[in-house]
Parts: C-alpha cells; sequence; structure tokens
C-alpha cells in the first residue's frame, strides 16, 4: 500500500493539474479528502472480509472479540509512512528493532522459507538494514510515541509479558495472557542453520561500522518524548519528492527511448558510410588491377 500511496498522490496531481479544467480542482476536492476517502474505502472493504479469510485460515472469532482492528506489516513500510499516514491517519505504526546481525543472517537465508533471495550479499543485508531503520527513527523523531512505538525483539523475547502490556497500552487494546501464546512459536522464521556463517571479504567494513554503531544507539536510547515539526516536514518533503519521481519515470523513460533510437539511427548511418567507403576502395583497386593487367597484356 506504499506503492498505492505514491500513485493517489500522482492521481490527484493529474486530476488538478488544469485548475478548473480539472475536475478535482472544479470541484475542491484536496489531496487530503482524497487520500482520506481512499483509506476509509480501504478500511471498510477488508473489515467487510473477514468471514471470508477466517473461513480459509480455518479460524472463528467468537461473539465477544468482532476484531475491528487489522494489522499489516512488511519492513518496507518503514519507507512510506508518510504516505500510509496520508491514507489512514489514524493508524498506529509499531517499530520492532531487533539487532543488525541477527537481522542480516535472517536476510541472508530468507530464500529457505520464501524461495526468493530478499538481498544479493552480506553488504546488501547491511544496507538494507540501515534505509529502514533510519526511516523509522525519522518518522519516530516526526510523529511521536502516541503515533509510533517503538519494541525492542530482545526485549520482547526476555520480558513478553511486560512488553506485551506495553504494546497493548500503546495501541488501546486490554491485556489477555492469550496475546503470548503466538511466541512459543517462531513466525517467519528463515529457518537460519547455526553454523551459518554471515561474513563476506567482500563487504565494506564501513557499512557494517556504520550499521553495528546505528544499532547500539538504538539499544541505549529510547525514543523521542513528543513530535517534531521539523522532521514532520522532512518526512513530507521527502514523500513528495518520491511522488515527482515515480510521476516522472515514464516521460524520462520515454525520452531514453527517444535519445537511443536517435543514437541507433547514427550509428547505422555511420556503418553504411563506413560501408560505402570500403566500397569505393574496393573498387578503385580493382580498376587499378585491371588497368595494370591490361598493361600486361598489351606488353
Amino acid at each position: 500500500m506504499g506503492d498505492f500511496a505514491i500513485s493517489v498522490a500522482i492521481g490527484h496531481q493529474i486530476g488538478a493539474a488544469r485548475g478548473d479544467r480539472s475536475i478535482l480542482s472544479a470541484m475542491d476536492i484536496s489531496q487530503d479528502e482524497l487520500f482520506a476517502i481512499l483509506g476509509r474505502s480501504i478500511n471498510d472493504l477488508i473489515l467487510s472480509h473477514r468471514d471470508d479469510l477466517e473461513r480459509k485460515r480455518k479460524t472463528r472469532r467468537s461473539a465477544s472479540e468482532p476484531k475491528a482492528r487489522w494489522v499489516d506489516q512488511t519492513p518496507e513500510y518503514s519507507l512510506y509512512i508518510c504516505g500510509l499516514r496520508k491514507l489512514f491517519p489514524e493508524a498506529l505504526f509499531i517499530h520492532i528493532v531487533r539487532d543488525v546481525r541477527a537481522v542480516v543472517r535472517s536476510m541472508l537465508n530468507f530464500h529457505r522459507l520464501a524461495g526468493i533471495q530478499l538481498v544479493a550479499n552480506e553488504e546488501g543485508a547491511y544496507r538494507y538494514w540501515l534505509r529502514n531503520v533510519r526511516a523509522c527513527l525519522k518518522a519516530e523523531q516526526a510523529y511521536g510515541p502516541s503515533v509510533v512505538h517503538r519494541l525492542r525483539y530482545a526485549a520482547l523475547i526476555d520480558n513478553p509479558e511486560a512488553v506485551m502490556r506495553s504494546l497493548l497500552d500503546f495501541l488501546g487494546e486490554p491485556y489477555s495472557p492469550k496475546c503470548l501464546e503466538p511466541l512459543a512459536k517462531k513466525i517467519n522464521s528463515s529457518n537460519v542453520p547455526a553454523d551459518f556463517k554471515a561474513d563476506d571479504p567482500a563487504t565494506d567494513p564501513k557499512v557494517i561500522d556504520k550499521a553495528t554503531r546505528l544499532c547500539a544507539e538504538v539499544e541505549e536510547t529510547p525514543q523521542p518524548t513528543e513530535a517534531s515539526p521539523a522532521a514532520a516536514d522532512e518526512i513530507e518533503a521527502a514523500f513528495n519528492e518520491r511522488v515527482k519521481y515515480v510521476a516522472s519515470l515514464n516521460s524520462e523513460y520515454q525520452r531514453a527511448l527517444q535519445v537511443i533510437a536517435a543514437l541507433q539511427k547514427e550509428t547505422a548511418q555511420r556503418t553504411a558510410g563506413c560501408i560505402d567507403r570500403q566500397s569505393d576502395s574496393k573498387t578503385e583497386q580493382a580498376r587499378s588491377t585491371a588497368c595494370a593487367a591490361r598493361e600486361v597484356k598489351e606488353s
């Protein structure tokens, strides 16, 4: 849904590009209003299909458990928090922080679970972690602890009840001992072998150093206690830049095709000219040979 948020912003730009001659501008439909109505529609759609999901997963909720909250998770959302908040202004975000070395090992073994390579190598895994964690830390600064909650993975393992109670307080949900039951089994484990070695001599030591230092800093430093308007402006600007970039991709692609076609034409013309010159040279050489043959015959 992060990419969808980008598409909504692009769609609004297109639909409001010509002032009152564009339908969105003519009807005074703002970008915020378009985001909000689409977000509510997505929420209603998902909640209305709970029964279908439960039937397929062979689960059933009781009348006292309406399950009005849904959760979507992927590390990629770290980069789209601004757009997701536009779609779902009341959404809450949980930033799960895990030791970078454990994450790298997990990512390098991701193919055991999903059958695809999540990252190409160890350095790619460290860069992936850095990019996502930095984005989440910026969101913590921008929106404050009432919107983004940092959860330390190690603390969840060491003291699950206390961490779960804190998390549920953040969500405004009551605690139940049943909340701890899923922790008895690893979920989405990459099945990392005990003897697996992640070390790659080709990995840039500076990247490892940046990641390990940031990991230690996050472990030792609590998240900000209040929102920062300046950080929020930074995230908003980054979102707008992303929208601008994606919106220009097609025109840039078409321009690149035109450049390639022009270069191919120029290359073909140069090649043809070279062949013509070679042909002229061979013709002149043949004439000289013929003349020399006639001179020999006449003599």
